[in-house]
């Protein structure tokens, strides 16, 4: 059995009442995120409120607004929220994406999305909810945040490697263009697993691919099973050891 919680540095994150525990997915999208000079986030399907934590952390004036849909995770993110040092600065939105409205235009929208469309249904339905996309899909993601994001803004996703074209194409219907893809290996040598896009929103009229501009790769561990460099790098502000 998993425990209840996950001790980081600076916060914890309590996800037992939470389908989708803290994993790497959820790290690697809240240390990856191009945050640069950035007022608002907003995290879509927030879970245990994990990318939204570590985002409050790494952007120090930033608003943040986080949105889940499932009762259990909105209620376990909240007390996450309010137990953290950034309480003041994060609001949990309780309800659906495709619902959701504000009068607020935000610099970055991030989100570890459903996925595994294809894959068998779970028994449980909270975790059917997290881990499937019928209740938020690429297309609905990429539409909403259009009416969302700043113009100049970035919409940054962490995805399974053999749905980018897919995601792409559901991205270019809503005029998002990939700008900087990092493609992300387990250890070298094996196949990419996810990867994570960070997306630029062009205007109603571009609907080709414009030139990536950066293509690089993450490799998690060494060939000895040990954690790289170079991951090590990427998470030493929330890993208390790894």
């Amino acid at each position: 059995m998993s425990n209840a919680y996950f001790q980081f540095k600076q916060f914890t994150i309590w996800h037992h009442r939470c389908a989708m525990k803290v994993g790497t997915d959820g790290v690697l999208a809240g240390a990856l995120a191009p945050i640069g000079s950035i007022n608002s986030i907003l995290d879509v399907g927030t879970g245990s409120g994990l990318i939204a934590l570590m985002l409050a952390q790494r952007c120090p004036k930033a608003q943040i607004t986080a949105i889940e849909i499932d009762d259990n995770a909105a209620a376990q993110a909240e007390e996450n929220f309010a137990a953290s040092p950034w309480s003041e600065r994060i609001q949990l939105i309780h309800g659906d994406f495709n619902d959701y409205v504000s009068d607020t235009k935000f610099d970055l929208i991030v989100s570890n999305p459903p996925y595994f469309t294809d894959a068998l249904r779970n028994p449980d339905p909270q975790r059917s909810v997290a881990r499937h996309n019928e209740t938020l899909n690429y297309y609905q993601l990429f539409y909403h945040a259009r009416q969302l994001l700043k113009l100049g803004g970035n919409c940054c996703l962490i995805i399974p490697a053999e749905a980018e074209s897919f995601v792409n194409e559901n991205a270019c219907q809503n005029h998002f263009f990939p700008r900087e893809v990092i493609r992300i290996y387990t250890k070298m040598g094996k196949p990419c697993r996810r990867i994570f896009i960070t997306y630029w929103m062009g205007n109603n009229h571009d609907l080709s691919y414009p030139y990536v501009h950066k293509d690089e790769s993450l490799c998690l561990m060494n060939s000895d099973g040990s954690y790289s460099a170079e991951y090590r790098q990427l998470t030493e502000d929330f890993y208390i050891k790894l």
